[in-house]
C-alpha cells in the first residue's frame, strides 16, 4: 500500500495510512556488526544505557542518530545475553503508556511502557547512569499495571 491510501475498518470505519521513511539498509549493515560483536557488556538492573534499538517497523521505537540508539532502562535481566528493557524518550510524556522517571543527565526522561522488549546485550553501548530504588518500584508497578491491569 502506498501513501494515503485507506483501508476499511470494522464499522466503515476508515483509516488513512502513512508513509514513514526509515533506513532499514543503513540499519542492516549496522546489525550485522552488532551480532557479529564477541564482547558483552556486565549491566544490572535498574541501570540506563544508551541502546542500539534500530530502525524498526511502524509504530515500534526506533533508535536515532548514526548508531541508531536511545537510552534504555533495564528492567530484568534474564542471562548474561538478554534482558527486558524499556526504550525512553527525552520529553515529558503522560498519560497510561508513559512513566515520567524526572531528569537523567540533566534532561527529561519518560519510560515509554508500551515500547517493552527483549534485548540482546550486543546492543548496549554505553551505561548512562543508575535509577534509584524507590523510582524503580514505581516504575515497575506502572509497568505491570500496563501489561496486565
Amino acid at each position: 500500500m502506498g501513501m494515503g491510501q485507506r483501508l476499511l475498518a470494522p464499522a466503515d470505519r476508515v483509516f488513512e495510512i502513512k508513509s514513514m521513511k526509515k533506513d532499514f539498509d543503513k540499519w542492516n549493515a549496522n546489525k550485522k556488526t552488532l551480532h557479529n560483536k564477541n564482547t558483552f557488556h556486565f549491566y544490572h538492573e535498574r541501570e540506563i544505557w544508551w541502546c542500539s534499538l534500530g530502525v524498526n517497523v511502524g509504530f515500534e521505537q526506533d533508535g536515532t542518530g548514526k548508531n541508531f540508539d536511545r537510552p534504555v532502562i533495564i528492567i530484568r535481566g534474564f542471562n548474561k545475553n538478554t534482558f527486558f528493557g524499556i526504550g525512553l524518550t527525552g520529553k515529558k510524556k503522560l498519560g497510561k503508556y508513559y512513566f515520567y522517571l524526572g531528569k537523567i543527565s540533566g534532561q527529561d526522561a519518560t519510560a515509554v511502557l508500551s515500547q517493552v522488549r527483549l534485548l540482546d546485550t550486543k546492543r548496549l553501548v554505553r551505561k548512562i547512569e543508575t535509577l534509584d530504588k524507590t523510582k524503580f518500584e514505581e516504575l515497575k508497578l506502572a509497568l505491570a499495571k500496563t501489561l496486565f491491569g
